[in-house]
C-alpha cells in the first residue's frame, strides 16, 4: 500500500428527515439555487426545499442539462458575480452537482480564460464558493467528492480542486422514489463501475480497501435489482443511495492505483452519441478487461471468487465467467452491453474515438498505461 493523505469534509445528512437540516446549514441569507429540467417541481421536491429555505433570498438558475455544458455554466457564473452570491445549493443528480462545483470555482477565477480551469493547475489555485447538495439521483458520488466533469466544445473534461467538496449533502431516499427504471439502472451501473475502476487493478497489499470495495459491490448486486424491480422500496433505495456515495468518496482508493480507462472511453462515447453515462460504461467495461487480460487476471480471479462466488479451476474460464456474470447483472437492471443496442453508433466508431483520444492527448490509459489506442479500437469494434 502506498503512502496517502485522506480528506473528505462533506457532512452527510441521511434519511427521511434529512431535509430538516437544511436551514441550519445555509451560512448566508442569499443563495443560488441550481437545478435541472424541472422534474423537482413535478415530484414535489422543489416545494419541500423552498419550505426549508423560508426567509432566505433564493436566486434560481434552472435548466442544468445532463452532461452540463461549459457555456451554460458560465451563464450561471455571471449570475453569481452580478448578485454577489456566496453560497450555492445544488438540487439534483451528478450533472447538477458537477455544474455547481465548476461554478463555485469559475466564479472566483479571474486570472485567465475560464477554459484554463481544465488544465488542473489553474483550478487548484482557486478558493471556491461554498456549496451544498440535495441528491435526487444516486449514481455519480458527486455529493461526496471534489471532482466534476463538464462538456467543453464537445469534449467531456474534468475539473478538480481539493477544497471543492460540498459542505454538506442531504440524502433522503424519498426524494429519489419518482425515478424511472431507466435512471435507476443507470445509477446502479455507474456506482458499480466506479468501484470496479478502483478495485480491479493489480494486487497492491491493500486488503482493507479490497474488502470495502467488495462489500459495496456485493451490496449493489443484492440491492440493485430490488430497487430496479420495485422502485418504491424505500429500504432498497436507501442502500443503493449510500452505496453510490461510498463508491466514489476516496475511501476505497486511498493508497492504491486506480484504473479509470472505462470512464475515459465512456465519457467520450457520451459526448459523441448522447448516450447516458452509465450506459456507456456497460458498453465498454467487459471488452476493456478482455484487452488487458494478462494484467487484470489476478484481481479478476479475486473478484470472481469473492464477489461473484464463482468457482472453476481453469483461470481463463473463470475470467470469462466473471465478465459474463457482470454483464448479466447490468442486463438485469435494464442496461445493454452491446453497441447494437444504439442505432446512432456506426461502424466508424473506432475511428471517431481514436481522433477524439488524439485530440485529448490520451495516448495510453489505465493504471499501468497498458491500454493503447490500437486496443481501444479493438474495444470499440
Amino acid at each position: 500500500m502506498q503512502n496517502f493523505s485522506f480528506h473528505n469534509p462533506t457532512k452527510i445528512f441521511f434519511g427521511d428527515t434529512a431535509l430538516e437540516n437544511l436551514p441550519a446549514n445555509i451560512p448566508h441569507d442569499k443563495i443560488l439555487l441550481l437545478y435541472g429540467s424541472g422534474s423537482i417541481k413535478n415530484n414535489g421536491t422543489y416545494d419541500k426545499v423552498m419550505t426549508q429555505l423560508k426567509g432566505i433570498k433564493v436566486i434560481e438558475f434552472p435548466g442544468i442539462t445532463p452532461n452540463p455544458e461549459f457555456d451554460q455554466a458560465m451563464q450561471a457564473v455571471k449570475v453569481v458575480r452580478e448578485n454577489d452570491i456566496q453560497f450555492i445549493l445544488a438540487v439534483g443528480g451528478g450533472s447538477v452537482i458537477d455544474c455547481a462545483k465548476f461554478i463555485a470555482i469559475a466564479a472566483r477565477y479571474h486570472s485567465h480564460e475560464p477554459k484554463m480551469l481544465f488544465s488542473g493547475e489553474e483550478s487548484a489555485k482557486v478558493n471556491p464558493i461554498p456549496f451544498g447538495a440535495i441528491l435526487t439521483l444516486p449514481a455519480t458520488g458527486s455529493e461526496m467528492n471534489s471532482g466534476a466533469v463538464i462538456t467543453v466544445d464537445g469534449l467531456k473534461l474534468g475539473v478538480f480542486n481539493q477544497q471543492n467538496f460540498p459542505q454538506f449533502s442531504i440524502l433522503d431516499p424519498n426524494l429519489t422514489l419518482s425515478l424511472t427504471p431507466h435512471y435507476i439502472g443507470n445509477g446502479i451501473v455507474d456506482a458499480y463501475v466506479h468501484v470496479l475502476e478502483q478495485y480491479l487493478t493489480f494486487p497492491q497489499n491493500a486488503p482493507l480497501q479490497d474488502r470495502m470495495a467488495e462489500s459495496i459491490l456485493m451490496t449493489l448486486l443484492e440491492e440493485g435489482p430490488k430497487t430496479y424491480n420495485n422502485p418504491k422500496d424505500y429500504d432498497a433505495r436507501a442502500n443503493l443511495m449510500w452505496c453510490a456515495s461510498m463508491a466514489l468518496n476516496s475511501m476505497i482508493s486511498v493508497g492504491v492505483e486506480s484504473d479509470w480507462s472505462t470512464h475515459g472511453i465512456g465519457h467520450q462515447l457520451t459526448s459523441l452519441y448522447n448516450i447516458d453515462h452509465g450506459r456507456t460504461l456497460a458498453l465498454v467495461w467487459a471488452k476493456n478487461m478482455r484487452q488487458r487480460k494478462v494484467n487484470k487476471m489476478d484481481k479478476m480471479i479475486q473478484y470472481a471468487t469473492r464477489v461473484l462466488k464463482l468457482t472453476d479451476t481453469d483461470q481463463d474460464k473463470l475470467f470469462e465467467a466473471a465478465l459474463n456474470k457482470t454483464n448479466e447483472f447490468f442486463h438485469s437492471v435494464g442496461v445493454p452491453t452491446e453497441y447494437s443496442a444504439y442505432s446512432q453508433i456506426g461502424s466508424d466508431l473506432p475511428f471517431k474515438m481514436v481522433s477524439r483520444m488524439k485530440q485529448l492527448k490520451m495516448t495510453t490509459l489505465g493504471e499501468k498505461d497498458d491500454l493503447s489506442i490500437m486496443q481501444v479500437m479493438n474495444i470499440l469494434k
